[in-house]
């Protein structure tokens, strides 16, 4: 069964590109609405951002070169 946010994503998908913009405000701010603190990050996610981010300072990435995109 489709989850409620692939259903909502088809629904926008569906609309004509002009109002493709509106909807997704729309379904933004009900978001924010039923959760103010959607936008903030968990423990987990700022840990692992923290993470990424000291490897990315030290030189430790991966080249897109080095990566089958296929």
């Amino acid at each position: 069964m489709t989850n409620i946010a692939e259903k909502v994503a088809a629904m926008v998908d569906m609309l004509p590109d002009s109002e493709k913009l509106f909807a997704l405000e729309f379904v933004k701010r009900l978001v924010l609405a039923w959760d103010p603190d959607f936008t903030k990050d968990t423990p987990a996610e700022s840990a692992a951002q923290a993470a990424a981010m000291d490897d990315y300072q030290h030189g430790d990435v991966v080249r897109h070169e080095e990566i089958d995109w296929s």
